[in-house]
């Protein structure tokens, strides 16, 4: 499987966040879309979703040969701040969620497989998610997206407000989940990128770069790198 962008480009007013862009990304990898706070990452993922309209471009997925365009049902987003119905129990959520896609969910498992699979103790599953700390309503906006299982699951800097065991635990999941999917991470931690992804793929002057790891270990081309995001006008 193959996800394809084509042309894609978008501007505000007259700055050009994204210039006439052409990637393909494969299955079974972690990409890390590398950039500086404001370089465009979030405008991507947006545009990829639907959620703003393109100026320009088109997206596409290949499976077994066949081409199609995506679809929203192909595509799981987490934000950077999660967004959870903070007035439910993490149980009510779940069993909501679950009831209206049902239709959509294969093989699904009860609530508390769930709970187990993203390690929400027993205590936790029957509060309100207001009452959640930032990393745990990370997990369950995590969860809801692993449950429907995307064919692309684009994660937006999820992990840099979390506590290191939170996060580690957020990083072993998604190396556990990367086969059967796209998996593209945006960060602007160069050793985050470095550490959970396959590839690097740095968004700079509203264009896509692949970087070859390899070359991170040399310092001069990392500061090279690190000096091409500082230069990044802020989106």
């Amino acid at each position: 499987m193959k996800f394809t962008i084509e042309h894609l480009s978008k501007h505000f007013e007259k700055k050009e966040v994204l210039r006439d862009i052409d990637f393909t990304f494969e299955e079974g990898k972690i990409y890390g879309l590398l950039g500086r706070n404001g370089a465009g990452k979030t405008t991507l993922f947006n545009c990829i979703n639907r959620d703003i309209k393109t100026d320009g471009g088109s997206f596409y997925l290949e499976e077994d040969g066949v081409r199609r365009e995506l679809k929203s049902e192909d595509i799981g987003y987490v934000l950077s701040v999660p967004t959870v119905p903070e007035f439910l129990t993490a149980r009510e959520f779940l069993k909501f969620f679950l009831d209206i896609n049902e239709n959509s969910i294969r093989n699904p498992k009860s609530i508390d497989e769930y709970f187990e699979y993203m390690g929400i103790a027993p205590d936790d599953r029957d509060k309100l998610l207001k009452d959640y700390s930032h990393g745990m309503k990370n997990k369950m906006q995590m969860l809801v997206n692993i449950m429907v299982q995307p064919k692309l699951l684009l994660l937006d800097e999820p992990l840099t407000s979390l506590d290191v065991v939170v996060a580690e635990e957020m990083k072993q999941l998604l190396k556990s989940l990367k086969q059967e999917r796209i998996t593209i991470f945006s960060t602007h931690i160069m050793d985050l990128a470095l550490d959970l992804c396959d590839e690097i793929v740095l968004l700079s002057h509203g264009e896509l770069e692949v970087v070859e790891k390899s070359n991170l270990d040399n310092q001069e081309f990392k500061t090279r790198i690190i000096a091409a995001l500082r230069e990044e006008d802020h989106v």
